[in-house]
């Protein structure tokens, strides 16, 4: 037998790994649920209105048929979206439908290498036909509180992290909404967008797995290497 606090740190070590091991294979099994919605979302019929923010998660991934028209006077540029390593934003665009308002993710657009320089995003505010998945908006792992833009910031706006009330809020200022609490990712074939790869959030189930298996294997190394120790310390002593 090692000392006892060899065999405590072993119980953590080995504690540690096994259920960050466990935690991963979780998420794996979550990204493959992700994906089957994902794919069977473009099967089903598409709804023909607006949803519910309560509903959002259940009809995750799911085509919203709608009809409106932008508001290209109030859009969103999503700062921190890059595309195959290139900086650039997602552009929000609001959709004024008779059920009420919804941010239309128009897809990625580079960004300028002058930050000062935004990227033409004028949309036509004719009465359209749209088709978009239903998604949440982006969310960072550690939200921090951040600096609102002044009530007469020019538009478009650069945003990062923005949640549908707060965008609501500043366009308040103008003109009275309340947007739902997700966004809809545009539909490929539907005109007026940019780059549009779109694909289930979150990492592939694969790297989720490889990730495990590292927790494991640490978890497995940490307890050979105490086992070896403890062998050594037997020989010697014998």
């Amino acid at each position: 037998r090692g000392p006892w606090w060899g065999v405590l740190l072993l119980l953590v070590a080995v504690g540690i790994g096994a259920s960050a091991g466990f935690w991963q294979l979780d998420r794996a099994g979550e990204m493959r649920e992700l994906q089957a919605r994902f794919a069977e979302g473009s099967k089903v019929t598409a709804l023909p209105r607006l949803i519910r923010d309560d509903e959002s998660t259940a009809f995750r991934y799911q085509t919203l048929q709608l009809n409106g028209r932008y508001d290209a006077d109030h859009q969103i540029l999503l700062d921190g979206m890059s595309n195959r390593g290139r900086p650039g934003y997602q552009v929000l665009t609001p959709l004024i439908t008779p059920d009420g308002e919804v941010l239309v993710n128009r897809g990625w657009i580079p960004a300028h290498g002058n930050r000062i320089i935004l990227p033409d995003i004028r949309v036509s505010v004719t009465p359209r036909e749209v088709f978009g998945r239903i998604e949440r908006l982006p969310r960072p792992g550690l939200r921090l509180a951040g600096d609102s833009p002044a009530p007469d910031a020019a538009w478009p706006r650069r945003l990062l992290f923005p949640t549908s009330a707060e965008i609501s809020t500043q366009i308040g200022t103008v003109r009275s909404t309340v947007l739902r609490d997700y966004q809809l990712l545009l539909d490929l074939n539907d005109p007026d967008g940019y780059v549009r790869n779109w694909h289930p959030g979150g990492m592939d189930p694969a790297r989720h797995l490889g990730y495990a298996v590292q927790w494991f294997g640490l978890a497995l190394t940490v307890t050979v290497m105490y086992g070896v120790l403890i062998f050594r310390n037997r020989k010697k002593s014998s």
